[in-house]
């Protein structure tokens, strides 16, 4: 019944748009941060909680276990787009979704073949030297000879170009982001608690009435949905495009 409303909405929409959050991911076997599988609730060997080896002012102060926290715990290079990324391609090629907003940094949306990506925390694929900004490739970053990867023309560090803890959002992204939403006839929110901020917040720029909830648990914003799907997402957009 719900994917049939779902397949219907989707029909009547041309101008759709996707935010999605680490839940798209899992399913590629990357963990997400708050469910009970995930990286916030994982056992370490590191005497910091996640949450604090992913902020700015550790990255600083501790350079080098930020790196190896970072290397071990945020990058899955064997990672293959799944259904959902597929799906969202597909519908993208098809001229009904017009964005994809994510809140995930593995670069999956890419690789499955979608082209308007706005990634609002950034790609583990873009990295930059801190002093001269020389750009270097995630190969770069995993195959440096120390542990804290160096420019090779200023001897700089080479931060991710990932938003962390304590660092403001991209204001050109947040700003695409928004027309986006504003401009859409159908929102599909997926694998996202909502509860990270000011990401989740675009949620309120969307005026229409084609507002999906596609969570395995509920989000702030169930209230405001039109439609709530309990399930996969892969197995939702899969069945649908």
């Amino acid at each position: 019944m719900e994917i049939d409303t779902f397949r219907e909405m989707v029909e009547k929409s041309g101008s759709i748009v996707f935010f999605g959050g680490a839940g798209v991911s899992t399913e590629s076997g990357i963990p997400d941060f708050r469910s009970s599988t995930g990286i916030y609730g994982q056992k370490t060997r590191y005497s910091y909680p996640p949450e604090v080896m992913l902020s700015h002012s550790f990255f600083m102060e501790h350079t080098e276990e930020f790196f190896e926290f970072y290397k071990e715990k945020m990058i899955y290079k064997d990672a293959k787009p799944n259904a959902a990324h597929i799906a969202l391609a597909k519908l993208e090629k098809h001229g009904k979704l017009k964005a994809v907003i994510t809140q995930n940094i593995d670069g999956l949306h890419q690789a499955a073949g979608s082209e308007n990506v706005i990634e609002l925390h950034g790609s583990i694929h873009r990295n930059r030297c801190m002093k001269c900004n020389e750009s270097y490739d995630l190969e770069y970053v995993l195959n440096s000879p120390g542990t804290v990867p160096l420019c090779k023309k200023c001897n700089g560090i080479v931060k991710p170009c990932v938003v962390l803890y304590e660092e403001p959002l991209d204001t050109d992204s947040i700003d695409r982001a928004v027309d986006y939403i504003e401009k859409a006839d159908m929102l599909i929110v997926g694998g996202t608690s909502l509860a990270v901020y000011p990401a989740a917040g675009l949620i309120q720029y969307y005026r229409g009435d084609r507002l999906v909830l596609i969570n395995k648990s509920p989000t702030p914003y169930d209230r405001r949905a039109n439609l709530i799907i309990r399930d996969s997402i892969g197995a939702v957009l899969g069945s649908v495009v």
